[in-house]
């Protein structure tokens, strides 16, 4: 499964899902320059057990409260793309149906849809009870 996780291929898609929605940032740019370079150079340090995780970035983001981030570099984050796109289908798979966060086809959105659907069910129990 390792040189899977390494392979080119693998790894390209890994960076195409890693710069979605974020694409003109000026780490992404500089990576996508020399796209097929920065590639096979974390190819060649994954296979020779090189690679090492860069120094995380970190910010503070202001929306409803005060949050702290902490950004791995671009590099970084191909590198996790590349794994979660062989471990992801072994873990979901183990996960309860009702588990919604960071799944494909879940979310919050219809995380708030099942448990709307919950509520009017037990509202709906809830006053046959009453009737009886």
């Amino acid at each position: 499964m390792f040189n899977k996780i390494c392979s080119f291929e693998n790894l390209y898609l890994a960076y195409r899902k890693a710069k979605k929605c974020k694409r003109y940032r000026n780490e992404i740019l500089k990576f996508s320059y020399y796209l097929e370079e920065n590639l096979l150079k974390l190819q060649e340090e994954l296979l020779g057990q090189a690679y090492q995780h860069g120094g995380y970035r970190e910010f503070i983001v202001r929306d409803l409260k005060k949050r702290r981030i902490k950004a791995a570099p671009f590099r970084d984050r191909v590198i996790h793309h590349a794994l979660c796109n062989f471990i992801e289908p072994i873990f979901d798979k183990g996960f309860i149906y009702d588990s919604y966060a960071c799944r494909k086809e879940k979310g919050t959105h219809k995380a708030v849809k099942r448990l709307e659907r919950f509520i009017k069910s037990a509202n709906s129990t809830l006053r046959e009870r009453e009737r009886e």
